[in-house]
C-alpha cells in the first residue's frame, strides 16, 4: 500500500467512530481485552493495560460507557445528591464516600439539590436515563418513602445518608443527632447556663428534628422549660447566622449560651456578635455541630460535635456496592455515635450575663 493509500485509509478510519473491535485488530488481542483494560480491571496484566490504554489516546478512541451499560447491564456511575455541597460537612462526606466507589472503578456523579424536592427529582430522572449503578442520597425536605421505594423497586439500589425518612425501605448512614445534640446541650448547662437559645435546623427534616429533640431532653432533665427558650428554626448558613445574632441580642432574657444547628451558622454568629461589640467565647457561649475543618482553629475555637463524615461516607459506600452486588441489606440504620469535642467558645456565663442590656 502506498503512503498516500495509507494516509487516505487512516483519514476514513477516523472519520467514523472507532470501535473496540478496531481497537482489538490494531493492538492483536481481543475485544474482551481491550474492553477490560479500558475499565481498568485486573484482570489484564498491568502492562498490557497501559499499552491499550495509551493507543487509545493516540488513535482518539471515546469509551462508550452507555453501549457497555447495554451490553453489561452495569455503567459503574453512581450517583450521589445533597442539599448543600458548599457546606464543609458535605465535603468531607463526599470525599470518603468518592474514595471507596473510586477504588471499585465507579464513576461518581453528585447534585446539589438545595433541598429542593423538584429539583431532586429531576436529577433522580436524569440518572435513571443514564443507567446508573446506585443512588447515594441526602434527602431533600418533601421527599416521601414512596418516591424512595419507587427507585429502589425499579432496581436501582438506594442509600440514605444524613437524614432519614420515615417508611422508606432503604439502608441509611447517619449520626446520632439526639445524642449529639443533648451531650452539647447537657455540656452548656453543666457549664452553668439556663438560657440557652437554638439558632436553626430545618424542622421538616430528621437531622433538624433530632437535634431539637436533643437539646429540648436535656433542657428538661435539668427542669429547664424549651418553651422559655429562644429557638430559631429553619435557618442553615452562615448568612443565617449572621442575621440571627440581632434577635439573640434583642431577647428577654439575652441567651447566655446559643446551640448553632451547624458549624456554619455557628461561625457565622461569632463574626456577626463581635462587629456587635459582644465578644465570643467570653460575653456569649456559642457551640456548633459538625465539627467541620477549621473549626478548631477560630478565635475562639469552637466547641463542636464531631458527627464521623468518613465513617458515613465508607458505610455508605459499603452499603451501595453490595447492594450492587446482588446482596439483600434491607432497611438497615446505622446509626454512628457523635463525639463532644469541647473549646474554647463554651466557657460558664459572665456573673451578669442574661440580664437586660
Amino acid at each position: 500500500m502506498s503512503e498516500g493509500t495509507a494516509r487516505e485509509a487512516d483519514r476514513k478510519r477516523r472519520a467514523r467512530r472507532l470501535t473496540l473491535g478496531d481497537l482489538a485488530a490494531e493492538l492483536d488481542v481481543s475485544t474482551a481485552t481491550v474492553s477490560l483494560a479500558l475499565r481498568d480491571s485486573p484482570l489484564v496484566a498491568g502492562e498490557t493495560r497501559k499499552r491499550i490504554k495509551r493507543h487509545a489516546i493516540e488513535v482518539g478512541y471515546i469509551y462508550n460507557r452507555s453501549a457497555a451499560a447495554l451490553r453489561t447491564a452495569r455503567s459503574n456511575m453512581i450517583g450521589i445528591a445533597v442539599h448543600d455541597i458548599l457546606n464543609p460537612y458535605f465535603a468531607e462526606v463526599f470525599r470518603a464516600l468518592e474514595d471507596e466507589l473510586e477504588r471499585e472503578h465507579q464513576v461518581v456523579l453528585i447534585c446539589n439539590h438545595r433541598d429542593d424536592a423538584t429539583r431532586q427529582r429531576n436529577f433522580v430522572d436524569s440518572l435513571l436515563q443514564h443507567r446508573i449503578d446506585g443512588l447515594v442520597l441526602c434527602a431533600s425536605v418533601g421527599t416521601t418513602a414512596e418516591e424512595i421505594n419507587a427507585i429502589a423497586r425499579s432496581g436501582i439500589p438506594v442509600t440514605l445518608i444524613c437524614r432519614d425518612v420515615e417508611g422508606a425501605e432503604v439502608p441509611v448512614v447517619r449520626g446520632d443527632d439526639v445524642a449529639g445534640a443533648r451531650a452539647l446541650t447537657e455540656h452548656l448547662i453543666a457549664r452553668g447556663h439556663r438560657h440557652i437559645a437554638m439558632v436553626g435546623g430545618r424542622r421538616q427534616s430528621s437531622a433538624g428534628r433530632d437535634r431539637n429533640l436533643g437539646w429540648r431532653q436535656a433542657l428538661e432533665a435539668a427542669g429547664i422549660d424549651p418553651a422559655a427558650q429562644l429557638d430559631l428554626p429553619e435557618l442553615m448558613t452562615q448568612s443565617d447566622g449572621r442575621d440571627a445574632v440581632p434577635r439573640l441580642l434583642a431577647a428577654r432574657p439575652r441567651p447566655t449560651a446559643v446551640f448553632g444547628f451547624n458549624d456554619l451558622l455557628a461561625l457565622g454568629m461569632l463574626s456577626a456578635l463581635r462587629r456587635a461589640g459582644v465578644e465570643p467565647g467570653r460575653d456569649m457561649a456559642i457551640v456548633g455541630y459538625d465539627d467541620t475543618d477549621g473549626a478548631a482553629t477560630r478565635t475562639p475555637a469552637l466547641t463542636s460535635v464531631w458527627n464521623c463524615p468518613d465513617e458515613i461516607g465508607r458505610r455508605a459506600a459499603d452499603l451501595i456496592l453490595r447492594q450492587i452486588a446482588g446482596e439483600k441489606v434491607g432497611a438497615a440504620r446505622l446509626l454512628i455515635a457523635p463525639e463532644l469535642r469541647i473549646r474554647e467558645s463554651s466557657p460558664p456565663p459572665l456573673k451578669s450575663a442574661g440580664a437586660p442590656g
